[in-house]
């Protein structure tokens, strides 16, 4: 048997799927993604299937393009008879709230109480509750397994989690949740295979379009940047990260509504905002412009400027762990990051830094160095099908 991990968007499915022996979850035999679901897009099909990428594009239909992936979704599965019948699906939802703080099978009444949350997290939450509903209807027979990401921050203190704020606002849920927590639940099991320094204080940095940290100890989530929402903390491709609440009073006296407060903070901020050119890292770095040159500066300076946050949290550090896009694939801003935590006894050894922008996990930090250095291309679908295998056992 195997269990399916999706992850659904507002243009693109990702998927992924993983055998289940017993009580363990394997490595995917198949992973691939939809894209150009967006009105007007051109959707397109592609996966990895024992090394070999192959992409198609998607019959012409009528109706609902994510319907439409999804039937060539299972056609894919269909025609290749050789991968195991499936189990369940697992569904990465982005946001719990104070309600959900573990793995669930999906239920109506589920949705309709994540659905409360959406406007928390707009860029994720409304595509990730579509997705197991179009799911449900496409796999009508399988459980649909809701996994989410702000269930690794349960952990955290109450000083950690609670604004300064009336109770009354507190007691309807506003406080911090923290996010991208399947992949830093990801990032500590592999830290733990390979590193006794796991259980004492580790900083992990999920770095891409979508970009936090967060601070661990004994394994265990005990400070984040992000908070209420998906918007807190880093600079990221489109979001501005952490803002004086300040200045979304000004913009409202000066006439801004909702929307366009929530496009500008959300779509419009960011790398893409302060460059004027693109949120994708990899197009800056290819670009000679000081727009962004600029971009990129402050996106590493807010990256080490949290970092003093999360360390001060953990009163010291044993072990720096780079995830994500960018955290996995970007040389130059690792050794930027390092070196200016450097006061903290971090030393990277640069040779094995630039050996690192692959999808083996590797130990990047120099000789002598006190604080240990990994990169760790991070497995969230994994996660999410161990989360779902568990479920459905019982553990």
């Amino acid at each position: 048997m195997a269990i399916l991990a999706v992850n659904a968007g507002s243009s693109t499915l990702k998927f992924s799927l993983h055998p289940v022996q017993g009580d363990q979850v394997l490595p995917s035999v198949l992973t691939g993604s939809i894209q150009g679901l967006e009105p007007q897009g051109t959707p397109e099909i592609s996966w990895r299937e024992q090394g070999d990428v192959v992409k198609q594009a998607l019959p012409p239909g009528q109706g609902d393009a994510f319907e439409l992936a999804l039937q060539e979704l299972r056609h894919l599965l269909a025609r290749l008879p050789h991968l195991p019948a499936l189990q369940a699906v697992a569904h990465r939802v982005v946001h719990g709230g104070a309600h959900y703080t573990c793995s669930v099978r999906v239920t109506p009444q589920v949705l309709q109480d994540l659905a409360q949350l959406n406007s928390l997290a707009p860029l994720h939450q409304p595509h990730n509750l579509a997705g197991i509903a179009a799911f449900a209807q496409a796999f009508p027979k399988l459980p649909q397994i809701a996994c989410f990401d702000t269930a690794f921050h349960t952990t955290v203190a109450p000083t950690e989690q609670q604004f300064a704020l009336p109770p009354s606002l507190t007691q309807q849920g506003v406080r911090r949740y923290g996010f991208h927590g399947l992949s830093y639940q990801y990032i500590m099991g592999a830290l733990k295979e390979r590193t006794p320094r796991a259980d004492r204080r580790v900083l992990m940095a999920h770095l891409g379009n979508g970009a936090s940290l967060c601070a661990a100890q004994g394994g265990a989530s005990c400070a984040t940047t992000m908070g209420f929402s998906a918007l807190d903390g880093l600079m990221m491709g489109t979001r501005s990260g952490a803002l004086d609440a300040g200045v979304l009073l000004y913009l409202l006296e000066q006439g801004w509504t909702h929307d366009r407060l929530q496009n500008l903070l959300y779509k419009q901020s960011g790398l893409l905002g302060v460059s004027g050119i693109s949120a994708d890292m990899r197009k800056l770095r290819a670009d000679a412009s000081a727009q962004a040159q600029w971009a990129i500066d402050l996106f590493t300076h807010r990256v080490v400027r949290e970092s003093g946050a999360m360390v001060a949290c953990l009163q010291g550090l044993d072990v720096l762990a780079f995830s994500g896009g960018i955290g996995e694939h970007d040389a130059q801003l690792r050794l930027q990051v390092c070196q200016a935590l450097q006061w903290l006894g971090v030393q990277i050894d640069p040779v094995r830094n630039l050996q690192a922008c692959g999808d083996n996990i590797l130990s990047i930090h120099a000789v002598g160095s006190m604080v240990e250095i990994w990169v760790v291309p991070t497995d969230e679908g994994r996660v999410a099908a161990r989360e779902a295998a568990a479920l459905l056992r019982g553990a």
